[in-house]
């Protein structure tokens, strides 16, 4: 999401680029000495690395289980090459136009705008 490749994160981590290729398939485990590098290397707070596991220090230990799964699936679309194109791209378009995107992506599935997403583009004027 940062425009960082493999080989550069690799460098500045001092490991080779299929190195953290295994890292990024989950191929390797990530010790926690090394995911406090890769934090510091991209700037990014450790809890990023968490996002949408549940909380451990939460009474019934559990996040919510369609919020975490759609979380979850966000990011692994994200982590694509489409996903990183598209969330570099459509910023750069005009309100409308990512609106009449997100009708036409809706349409092409079946699906009505769901109503949370439809409340926010009015909210931002999209």
């Amino acid at each position: 999401m940062q425009g960082v490749s493999q080989e550069k994160l690799a460098a500045a981590l001092g490991l080779t680029f299929q190195q953290v290729q295994k890292y990024e398939r989950g191929a390797n485990r990530v010790s926690a000495s090394k995911l406090y590098e890769i934090a510091a290397t991209l700037r990014a707070p450790i809890a990023y690395f968490f996002e949408g596991l549940a909380d451990p220090s939460a009474e019934d230990g559990q996040a919510s289980t369609s919020s975490a799964s759609d979380e979850q699936a966000l990011h692994a679309f994200l982590m694509t090459s489409e996903g990183l194109e598209l969330a570099r791209r459509l910023p750069r378009l005009a309100k409308p136009v990512r609106r009449t995107i997100l009708e036409l992506v809706s349409a092409i599935l079946g699906e009505d705008l769901d109503e949370e997403s439809a409340a926010e583009l009015e909210e931002t004027g999209t």
